[in-house]
């Protein structure tokens, strides 16, 4: 293997003991002692095994092209006489040959942790006994160790000088021995079983013959390849033991090859709080034990146990004698010990954490009291209920079953039982941090990377707040929230997100832990649920699963036996053995099914390493490529930069010749310039302004604090505290008007109504404002108002007079009351449904009263009228920011300021809400995909997948889908049930995504302007797949099934990019069926129909075979070559053998017929529109999407024409910006969307 290349599951192999030299002089004085024991001495190290194993003048490797390159070099296998020598600081005692040892392997420091408390020989043989370790470099990169330390006797020449045997019979001698195998991979239970395998055989060869054992041994690992992250688990034999080397759950998981429930053996419930709690609030932390074995795997079950937040400190479960000064030093740490230093340690050092494994406690150093606070109390109760469902014990599980005979087959068994535990506390422990840390994201600013602590500290409860205040802090807690900032998908966010949902589904209302900006955020589905119920409700019937549960069954495990390992390692074995290797994972590469994609890439994976190790290069980039068509996350990106770099002048010449390697290389070498920008890892927590701001400083810090992310609103705040002023704000009024506005949150967090008042308010209808107790037609009490009504809530026994809801409002006008000989200010409301008016004293308040309540009546006008519950959610930030202007001002031009922030009843009064008749029947509902951004975003494509008919009970999720590609290669996608938002952003690069395509309810193909297709699975909502094989911009797809079944088993689907190329692909297993190219000006719609492809371009229509050979052609009418147009969208009507086509800066449709293309076509001009954007075909109607005329107020308009007749059936006005994209959810509903000056999605009524 050449430098820079993957090792496999060895990294190094190393041999500590005592010197011949050491061990004549030491049983010398043994025999002259009386009897007194062995003294302790220092190890070292005697033996490194390290790959490569096969010298490299034994061979000579076949050319591959012009070059030649050996595929193993010589290891560092010293003789007898050539120790290595310990570095001791002598230049003159260093290490002058040249040996391959790795160069993070400190040889100094591992001897003393191979035997923490000295190397000791002894009178009589001693049972081995194995410990594990782990290694930090100043990088943070882990190594791990797992040692075995056996005894052997001391050959009897050692014992006598010059070769002379005396006739004194002496004491047969024992001296210890360790073996230490590292590995990039914390592989504990795999390497303990290989050295259990080892074992047997050193316990009976001669000490001339233990160099050559551990040789093979160690070489033998360096050929086990570590399988790539998923299902597929690599086996290999080690007589007499055949052993599973377990894969990565994930990429972002590492691996787990222990016994997750060895600190809930040791620990109860409150000591294993205890400890996770010091470990999130980093204390300095040590382990004891008298068992040394024990120290790395409880400290590892504990990093386990945290995921997905990462230890950032020391980690040291083993400390030498030698060592033990470490727990001196002042930053946080965990490390561990032998329980007879435990007093040493704990009178020595202050405020360290001590964890006594044996005895199950947890206490402090010199009897002081460390301040680790508890864990949350609701995370805890549920963490001890969970626990206690736990069956930890194996013998219980399987006391009803007969006796294994066979080992393997027991070892099979019991470690199938420890992988579903491990599973059932992965599930638990991930459960307690999600419970701790569940809407974390809630505080967060994504845009500028701001964590609001004090707003998420007030929403702990007051016994929590100890353990949030010092977790905040920390580093580990900083680096969680870097990977939230930069949106990782990992078991956390798919926990949480499951948990959110299915509290959703229960919630009745807000609770009082909620901030008020979640309210208003999470309450937006649901505004107006009496009046607009999903539309898609009664065509799919759906299942609406509560949420995953938390023993989500994983997929199958596949397992890979390697082939027998060679017996001699020699270069023509070792390459046999790789050939061996190369044909199994062919075998399994042709039995696997196509559509099991996720298995193949595995294969692909290690077939790739393997062609590596063997120096096909070619063959390794081929394998690598792919991973592309069959899962790009596991694709090994410096793998195959490394492996390009090595590529000699003739393979480079030879992957110039195939286009799939001839791309990869040309990604890779592009790749190299972008690389180079690192991830954002900086989080800031949120300021007040110690400067003045101007509008930009001023909109930047709205955002941060959470107050408001809206661009356009908070300019009308910046306007409402600048009125009469300076346009500038300085930092004391913003300080008053955040403190006022987490004042109103409070407000709204204490209203608490009861039961009887409950009943008459609707799911997740909560009170925002409630005013002074006034006098009122209706009798005293204080007046709320919440996200749908005003009622007065009376005083004495609280109790539910309504007054009114925002729709139903007739009139709102400032009078007068009369009061003694005064009159004073109130507020007058008619209802369309009461005959009397509502009459309230609200003195002072009425002016702002009646700014708020009109605001809120305009909004739902405007969401009525335009089925849009956005508009509700405006209204009433714009409402609760005017009574927080009104309060930070306190003069007498504040309600003057707060009405800057009346912007619905502002667009009332200018303009009328007048909703043309055809639009307002037609209209359904309207959603914001932007909901969740600054400002919004152009809808450029829509897809409408639809839901699972049958009920599942697997708990996947299978409502139907909306997905929505934004710009910058942005998709989001809503729950069409519910309408709420599943998935906030998925980022599919930063290009234009110009097409989508759904197959089943499995995929989702998406086109986009970097030529790329990408893949999404529908059900985790990931993109594990990309086709590259298109050099253009992917422009459309067409889906055929080739089967009366539509088994899409047996479908193929049609993608076409803008320089004319169309490629046919097998859906499952996504080869390249076809492929032809088309002369045309940018090819941008391909359709298919019977047994003819459609392919519409800017110059021309044209009809082909399946093959690509033209049938017929439709060319750009003569006017409109004249007018520098061209086609911009053409639909198919066969049934009535039409061709609609349409055309750029044009309001006209020319309309063929298919039958007869020399026909003169029929033409239709859509009034009041300036071009048609967009078309699409439902039953017998053609809906047509353009900008409107300048002589049109609405922009975005949609046109529905009669198929037959060609008449204009429908005028709609849709959008306040261009309709870019049309498309039809099962000829029931057709969805629009619009560009970014409206960015929103409508959804309309089919006749």
């Amino acid at each position: 293997m050449a430098d820079g290349l993957p090792s496999g599951l060895l990294e190094a192999c190393v041999v500590v003991g005592l010197s011949n030299d050491k061990l004549k002089e030491l049983c010398q004085s043994l025999l002259q002692e009386d009897g007194s024991p062995p003294p302790r001495l220092d190890p070292e190290v005697i033996q490194v095994c390290a790959p490569e194993f096969v010298p490299k003048d034994s061979v000579t490797e076949p050319a591959v092209g012009n070059s030649s390159r050996t595929l193993l070099r010589h290891s560092f296998i010293k003789k007898k006489t050539d120790r290595p020598v310990i570095n001791t600081g002598n230049p003159e005692d260093e290490i002058t040959e040249d040996v391959s040892v790795p160069k993070d392997l400190d040889l100094v420091a591992l001897p003393h942790l191979c035997f923490p408390g000295g190397l000791q020989v002894s009178r009589e043989q001693k049972v081995e006994k194995f410990h594990f370790l782990v290694f930090t470099d100043v990088f943070g990169n882990q190594s791990h160790g797992v040692v075995l330390q056996y005894y052997k006797p001391i050959q009897e020449g050692i014992l006598h000088q010059n070769g002379h045997r005396s006739s004194y019979k002496s004491p047969q001698l024992y001296t210890a021995y360790a073996i230490c195998v590292i590995s990039k991979h914390p592989y504990y239970n795999t390497l303990k079983d290989c050295l259990s395998s080892l074992l047997g055989q050193i316990r009976i060869c001669q000490m001339t013959d233990m160099e050559e054992q551990v040789k093979e041994f160690s070489a033998k690992l360096a050929l086990i390849p570590v399988p790539p992250p998923g299902q597929l688990h690599v086996m290999f034999t080690l007589r007499p033991l055949t052993i599973v080397l377990p894969s990565k759950k994930d990429q972002n998981h590492p691996v787990i090859d222990l016994d997750l429930h060895l600190p809930f053996l040791c620990f109860k419930s409150r000591e294993l709080l205890q400890i996770i709690a010091s470990i999130l609030t980093e204390q300095r932390m040590v382990l004891f034990s008298s068992d040394l074995s024990k120290l790395t795997l409880i400290a590892e079950c504990f990093m386990l146990y945290i995921r997905p937040l990462r230890w950032q400190h020391p980690l040291v479960p083993v400390l030498s004698q030698q060592m033990l000064d470490f727990v001196m030093a002042p930053t946080a740490f965990l490390m561990g010990c032998h329980i007879s230093h435990y007093e040493e340690v704990a009178m020595e050092a202050d405020d360290l954490i001590l964890i006594n494994i044996d005895e199950g406690t947890v206490s402090c150093s010199r009897g002081h009291c460390v301040d680790v606070p508890d864990t949350p109390k609701a995370a805890t109760q549920s963490f001890k209920s969970r626990r206690k469902g736990l069956q930890l014990h194996y013998d219980l599980e399987v006391v009803h079953q007969s006796i294994c005979g066979d080992l393997n087959e027991f070892r099979m068994q019991r470690r199938a039982w420890q992988h579903r535990l491990n599973l059932e506390i992965q599930n638990i422990t991930l459960e307690l941090i999600v419970n701790m840390f569940r809407d974390v994201s809630d505080y967060l600013s994504y845009e500028h990377r701001v964590f609001n602590t004090d707003e998420f500290l007030k929403t702990r409860e007051p016994e929590d707040q100890p353990f949030y205040k010092k977790v905040l802090e920390t580093h580990i807690f900083h680096s969680f929230l870097t990977e939230r900032l930069n949106g990782k998908m990992d078991t956390f966010i798919r926990m949480e997100g499951s948990i959110r949902k299915d509290d959703q589904n229960r919630w009745r209302r807000p609770s009082k832990e909620k901030d008020l900006t979640k309210h208003l955020s999470t309450s937006v589905a649901n505004l107006d649920n009496e009046k607009s119920p999903s539309v898609l409700r009664q065509m799919s019937p759906t299942k609406i699963i509560p949420g995953m549960p938390l023993n989500t069954p994983a997929r199958p495990v596949q397992i890979f036996q390697l082939p027998d390992f060679p017996p001699l390692f020699t270069y023509p074995n070792v390459r046999h053995y790789f050939g061996d290797l190369i044909h199994q994972l062919n075998k399994a590469i042709s039995a696997s099914p196509p559509d099991d994609s996720s298995l193949l890439a595995r294969y692909f994976y290690l077939r790739g390493l393997i062609n590596m190790l063997s120096c096909k290069r070619l063959d390794a980039l081929s394998d690598f490529q792919n991973l592309y068509k069959t899962d790009i996350e596991i694709f090994p990106g410096e793998l195959v930069k490394i492996l390009v770099d090595s590529l000699q002048v003739e393979e480079r010449v030879q992957a110039q010749r195939r286009p799939e390697l001839k791309r990869l290389i040309c990604q890779v070498k592009n790749g190299e310039t972008s690389e180079h920008m690192e991830s954002d890892h900086h989080v800031k927590k949120f300021k007040l302004p110690k400067a003045n701001m101007e509008l930009e400083e001023f909109v930047k810090c709205t955002q941060e604090s959470g107050i408001v992310r809206d661009v356009a609103t908070t300019k009308r705040l910046f306007e409402a505290l600048t009125v009469g002023g300076q346009k500038q704000i300085d930092p004391e009024m913003f300080r008053v008007f955040y403190t006022i506005w987490q004042e109103t949150e409070a407000v709204a967090h204490e209203v608490l109504l009861p039961a009887e008042v409950l009943e008459h308010l609707e799911n997740n209808e909560c009170v925002y404002k409630l005013s002074s107790s006034v006098k009122t037609s209706y009798g005293v009490g204080k007046i709320a108002m919440t996200q749908k009504r005003l009622f007065l809530l009376t005083t004495g026994r609280p109790g539910y007079v309504a007054i009114t809801k925002f729709r139903d409002i007739e009139e709102v006008k400032i009078s007068t009351a009369p009061f003694l000989l005064l009159r004073i200010p109130s507020l007058k409301i008619k209802n369309s449904l009461r005959k009397e008016i509502f009459e309230a004293n609200l003195k002072s308040e009425s002016e702002l009263w009646n700014l708020m309540i009109k605001e809120m009546w305009a909004g739902r006008m405007m969401a009525d009228n335009h089925k849009d519950p956005q508009y509700m959610l405006q209204a009433l930030t714009n409402v609760l920011l005017m009574d927080t202007v009104v309060r930070c001002l306190q003069t007498q031009k504040a309600v003057h300021a707060a009405s800057k922030l009346a912007y619905f009843e502002k667009l009332r009064q200018e303009v009328p809400m007048i909703i043309p008749r055809p639009t307002a029947e037609t209209l359904k509902h309207k959603i914001n995909p932007s909901q969740n951004m600054m400002k919004p975003l152009s809808v450029n494509v829509l897809l409408y997948t639809p839901g699972q008919l049958s009920f599942c009970d697997s708990g996947v999720d299978r409502n139907p889908k909306l997905w929505c590609a934004l710009s910058c290669g942005k998709v989001v996608v809503f729950d069409a049930v519910s309408w709420s938002l599943m998935q906030n952003c998925i980022h599919l690069g930063d290009s234009r995504l110009n097409c989508m395509m759904g197959l089943d309810q499995e995929q989702v193909w998406i086109g986009s302007q970097d030529s790329v297709i990408y893949i999404i699975n529908a059900q985790s909502m990931l993109c594990h797949k990309q086709l590259t094989e298109h050099h253009g911009e992917v422009t459309d797809f067409a889906l055929e099934k080739l089967s009366p079944e539509n088994r899409l088993s047996q479908a193929q689907v049609y993608s076409c990019s803008a320089d004319g190329t169309v490629i046919v692909w097998d859906v499952p297993s996504l080869k390249v069926k076809m492929q032809f190219h088309l002369s045309c000006d940018r090819l941008q719609s391909i359709q298919v129909y019977k047994d003819a492809l459609w392919c519409g371009a800017r110059d021309c229509v044209m009809k082909l075979r399946p093959n690509g050979a033209l049938l017929r052609k439709i060319s750009l009418p003569d006017n409109m070559k004249t007018t520098a147009s061209a086609f911009s969208r053409v639909t198919l009507l066969m049934e009535r053998q039409q061709i609609w086509t349409s055309f750029t800066h044009s309001a006209e449709l020319i309309i063929w017929d298919s039958t007869d293309l020399i026909k003169p076509p029929k033409r239709v001009t859509l009034p009041n529109c300036s071009e048609v954007t967009c078309m699409i075909r439902v039953k017998k109607q053609v809906w047509v999407g353009c900008s409107g005329s300048g002589l049109s107020k609405v922009v975005g308009k949609i046109f529905v024409l009669d198929s037959e007749s060609l008449e204009v059936e429908k005028e709609l006005e849709a959008h306040e910006d261009i309709v870019q994209t049309l498309f039809s959810a099962e000829d029931r509903y057709i969805l629009s969307g619009s560009a970014k000056l409206d960015g929103k999605i409508a959804i309309w009524r089919v006749d």
